[in-house]
């Protein structure tokens, strides 16, 4: 008896030693695989009959092709030619049938003289068994001669007494590894295989349908993209602790949430909505036994503080005591519109930030966190670490297991890398793709995990919308440059800027007259250390004041000459104000022994000898001559400046007038049938209320129509009959179809067609009913002008067309905008200095670049109708998001993913390059199977698996660090491309001798796999140039048992 352990004797060589022209091969065995039969062919073809018992007690669908230890054998690319080789040799001389020699697997030689047994270990004919791969655990075969053919005769006895031929299975189960397929099978297979798309919508249905929440009125009202929604954030919830929803303006987050609120009502959570005072009736609304509840049936549940209570100890909101309530004892918290929350200041005390961490989040019981916002991220990747905070409960490294060790350093360095790319990138091309390939891999996958973002478009593409309706065709938008005079007499915004410049506004910055000997105590009580260690010096605080004063009136001027007027006049009452105190002042008692740290500036006994808002000075420590001056200087200003802007009544309120005929030309000429509704939004809730008074009259007593008015602050109005003035009543009024008012007001029959408002209504409204838009000004951040928008443009709407109408400032967007940079500049380097950075020239540029930013935006939106994910140069989490990817897959039918289940590891699909920066070359998808994922994300988001872009001349790779760029082409290449190429196989089939002749490919492999390494390693260049790194290189992708190959595209 002979031992052979495959490594100082091999099973392979004992069995070609052995093996002659007139040999008889008997093998039993579990199964056998091809790349093992292919290393025995040659001599086999020698023996003069081969027969192969097998039990098929192993599973597997492949299991013939491959084994999981032969999947680096995949890397020769080569085996199509082999398994076809295997399958000639079937057809030549191997017979198989069904059987076992009473469990024990054997391999026998029969020679005329003698027969050899080997008892097969492991129990299969494969690679690790012969010998030609290395085992993981010991191998012991036992090799002897069958001296009494008691083996021999085993055998024959188990073939004869099997009937079952198996060879017709058996290459039909090879054929699998030789199969060609499409373009869009072999992508799909990968995307199933990178994201693990199996069973999580199956499991959450089980969820859903065990509380029966499926029986909700709110799921049966629910789209069907939004029900996607809802199961994704549960699962998000349930496996991490949180969720973001970040779908576009207009998808109905709202709705989504309530979904969710739903789910956990019926699993009896408590449950907390923290919304914006201005959205709070959106969701209380849900709460109470009402007829404008929909949702009434399902009695939902739940408590809604707006924003502002974190800010309160005491008082009441709605019915909630805000001394008494149990901040920390929610199993759910919502938050509507988090990004509010994405800045932690570093204040004194309790901000809203830190209430909302520790009194609720941390306090207690383990809460749940479900956060709604279309602009998650805004200008800074940072935006997002204070928001993912409140699912992590402020650990760092909450997500080691998923191998992010530190959320803080993952941020910081995509924040990094986002300035660099918007510091160094082309102005007017800002590509967002190019940043993604530079950005942080760990900042995707945390992406991945915890949001859910689609854009208008992925609807329009992904789901069948026949019974919600599509949204409606935007017009091209009309942009108005309106004068401010009829008459053209009054200033231009150049000369009113001047006049500006030269304000001292002194009423706003007392601490900047304080007398030298006295500043010291003003310091102690005001001046505030940030957590850099510097100070922060009020008196500077109130110099940048004086900036954003400056911009706040150029930016009332361009809203309205009403609101530029009512500011003047502002301005002038408070420099009355202080002259008449200093007045007052002179004539009465001075203890100059008082300082300001010895008093308490809230004792109204001390109101008279105090002066500023929240930053009080006491008038006897002022330079009263130095300040008087400053005071009348202004004065002598804004009169002369009031003076020439009262000429401006209504009749010459060119702008107005403009406004005025615009209404008037909607009514006569409708989009949509005999639609006669507009919206006009406003920065500014004084030139809200001057609209209205002035165009309410008009409308309803010219045109028969109602109007309305909405601001955030002061009241409502509305010329409607029956109409009540709160929120809600008026917008239902306005926009009855999409409000249902018919199941609210089933008698009414007016309605409101023209609505005054600002950005109080610019979030979370459904004002679909109406279908045309107009902005009275410009806000200064292109966000909320596409958000205003989606009041109107929504999907369902009753709408085929919907028109936006933009007023800009009559001088250029330009030069405008420039006047404010110069005041922002200014403004930035006293901020500087007040928060003790050193590099003002570097802050100011980038300051100055964000305002040009802005500016090119704003040009965009002058031009079209855009939605966030498409203004230049803005960051969307929709870009950085996979689900292009996971919903082609997910819209796939049942029999397209049963496809998919015979699709072998290691295929190709051959393809057409459509893409112009795409050549010949090769896709490679590639695995590693090693359980180290510790630093390996931070370069590849898609890890453990890896896609690699080589062309064919090796001038173009798109590396494993560039997963998005890769993806895509191969999203490109291959949705759509459902049909097989026979003219590309064929060319390809010659090109290589049906996959005999690969070296082209396999150096492209090997060029990918080195790329893969050094990812993994972190070898770049630096290492490759000292001695023996290659040599690493080379031992590193030799000895990766870890990598296998996934599948590969090969494009023509």
């Amino acid at each position: 008896m002979k031992l052979i352990n495959n490594q100082d004797t091999l099973l392979i060589d004992e069995v070609k030693n052995l093996i002659n022209e007139k040999s008889k091969v008997y093998i039993s065995c579990n199964f056998f695989t091809a790349f093992a039969v292919f290393e025995l062919i040659e001599i086999l073809k020698k023996s003069s009959q081969v027969n192969i018992l097998l039990d098929l007690k192993t599973e597997g669908d492949f299991k013939f092709i491959h084994n999981d230890a032969e999947q680096k054998l995949n890397l020769g690319l080569d085996r199509k030619y082999k398994i076809n080789q295997v399958i000639g040799l079937i057809e030549d001389k191997i017979q198989f049938r069904k059987g076992s020699t009473a469990n024990q697997n054997i391999l026998i030689i029969e020679n005329e003289d003698s027969s050899t047994c080997f008892t097969l270990t492991p129990l299969n004919l494969d690679s690790v068994s012969l010998g030609i791969l290395p085992s993981e655990s010991p191998v012991l075969i036992n090799s002897f001669e069958d001296t009494n053919n008691t083996y021999l005769t085993l055998f024959k006895s188990s073939w004869e007494n099997s009937n079952q031929s198996l060879n017709d299975m058996v290459v039909e189960e090879l054929e699998k590894g030789t199969s060609n397929f499409t373009g869009e099978a072999i992508y799909k297979y990968c995307i199933r295989e990178i994201f693990n798309y199996s069973t999580v919508n199956e499991r959450a249905d089980e969820k859903l349908e065990k509380v029966g929440f499926k029986d909700s009125k709110i799921w049966s009202l629910l789209y069907n993209f939004q029900k996607d929604a809802v199961i994704g954030a549960i699962e998000k919830i349930e496996a991490y602790g949180g969720c973001i929803i970040a779908d576009s303006v207009g998808l109905g987050k709202t709705f989504e949430a309530l979904g969710v609120i739903k789910y956990y009502q019926l699993r009896n959570s408590r449950i907390l909505v923290l919304a914006p005072k201005k959205l709070r009736e959106n969701w209380t609304v849900y709460t109470l036994n009402d007829k404008r509840n929909i949702l009434a049936e399902d009695r939902l549940n739940f408590n809604v503080l707006n924003h502002t209570d974190l800010s309160r100890v005491r008082g009441k909101s709605g019915d909630i005591d805000l001394e008494t309530i149990n901040w920390g004892n929610y199993d759910l918290v919502v938050i509507d519109e988090s990004h509010n929350f994405r800045n932690n200041p570093t204040k004194k005390g309790m901000t809203r930030y830190k209430r909302l961490m520790q009194d609720v989040i941390k306090a207690n019981i383990r809460t749940k966190v479900l956060m709604l916002s279309a602009t998650p991220v805004n200008n800074k990747m940072n935006d997002l670490k204070n928001q993912i905070a409140f699912i992590t409960e402020g650990d760092d490294a909450a997500f080691a297991s998923q191998g992010i060790n530190s959320i803080t350093q993952v941020m910081r360095d995509s924040q990094r890398r986002f300035t660099n790319w918007f510091r160094d990138g082309d102005p007017d091309e800002l590509d967002v793709n190019e940043l993604m390939q530079h950005l942080d891999g760990t900042y995707f996958r945390i992406l991945d995990m915890l949001t859910i973002a689609r854009s208008r478009k992925h609807i329009d593409k992904y789901y069948d919308t026949t019974d919600i309706g599509k949204f409606p065709n935007r017009l091209a938008p009309i942009t108005i440059y309106p004068e401010i005079d009829t008459k053209n007499q009054f200033k231009d915004i150049g000369q009113i800027y001047d006049e500006i410049s030269t304000l001292t506004l002194a009423s706003y910055t007392p601490l900047g007259y304080v007398m030298p000997h006295k500043r010291e105590f003003y310091e102690e009580k005001y001046d505030m250390q940030t957590h850099t260690g510097s100070v922060f010096k009020q008196v500077d605080r109130e110099q940048s004041l004086i900036y954003l004063m400056r911009v706040n009136l150029l930016k009332r001027l361009e809203s309205s000459i009403h609101s530029f007027k009512l500011t003047v006049e502002k301005l002038i009452g408070l420099i009355n104000s202080n002259l008449k105190q200093l007045e007052e002042h002179k004539n009465g008692d001075i203890d100059l022994d008082t300082n300001i740290t010895d008093i308490d500036i809230d004792d109204t006994d001390l109101e008279d000898l105090l002066i500023g808002g929240k930053t009080k000075v006491l008038i006897q420590d002022i330079d009263g001559i130095r300040w008087k001056q400053d005071l009348k200087h202004d004065k002598s200003i804004l009169t002369n400046l009031l003076a020439s802007i009262k000429l401006i009544d209504v009749k010459r309120d060119a702008k107005l007038l403009k406004l005025k005929g615009l209404i008037k030309g909607k009514l006569e000429n409708p989009l949509n049938g005999n639609n006669k509704k507009v919206i006009v939004f406003t920065a500014f809730a004084d030139t809200a209320n001057y609209m209205y008074n002035e165009l309410s009259d008009w409308l309803k007593n010219e045109k028969g129509l109602n109007a309305a008015l909405v601001t955030g602050s002061g009241q409502n109005k509305t010329n409607m009959k029956n109409c009540k003035n709160d929120l809600n009543s008026i917008l239902t009024h306005f926009s009855p179809l999409s409000k249902k008012r018919k199941d609210i007001y089933p008698d009414a029959t007016s309605e409101i067609d023209i609505l005054f408002c600002t950005d109080c209504i610019s979030e979370g409204q459904n004002l679909q009913d109406c279908d045309y838009l107009v902005n009275y000004d410009i806000h200064w951040n292109p966000v909320r002008i596409i958000q205003r928008f989606g009041r109107i443009d929504r999907i369902g709407s009753i709408n085929e067309q919907i028109q936006l109408v933009n007023f800009f400032p009559s001088m250029e967007l330009d030069s405008f905008i420039d006047l404010v940079a110069k005041v922002k500049g200014r403004m930035v380097m006293l901020d500087v200095s007040a928060t003790g950075e050193d590099n003002v020239i570097s802050r100011n540029s980038r300051e100055m670049q964000d305002l040009d930013y802005r500016k090119r935006q704003l040009k965009q939106l002058q031009d079209q109708v855009l939605d966030l994910e498409d203004i230049n140069g803005n960051i969307s989490i929709t870009d950085m998001t996979f689900n292009d990817f996971k919903i082609d897959l997910e819209k796939s039918s049942d029999a397209q993913i049963e496809a998919l289940n015979e699709i072998p590891r290691a295929s190709y699909a051959i393809v057409k390059s459509n893409l112009s920066n795409v050549k010949e070359g090769v896709i490679f998808c590639l695995k590693d199977n090693s359980n180290d994922i510790s630093d390996k994300l931070k370069n590849n988001i898609l890890y453990p698996h890896f896609l690699v872009y080589a062309s064919l001349d090796g001038k173009d790779m798109v590396t494993a660090s560039q997963t998005k760029i890769a993806l895509d082409y191969f999203r490109k290449l291959c949705m759509g491309n459902d049909k097989i190429l026979p003219d590309l196989v064929a060319e390809f089939e010659k090109e290589t001798i049906a996959t005999k002749k690969m070296e082209v490919y396999t150096k492209l492999l090997k060029a990918s796999l080195k790329d893969i390494v050094g990812v993994q390693e972190e070898v770049g260049l630096d290492m490759l140039a000292t001695r023996g790194a290659v040599n690493l290189l080379n031992k590193s992708i030799a000895n990766n048992e870890s990598l296998e190959l996934v599948s590969y595209l090969i494009i023509k």
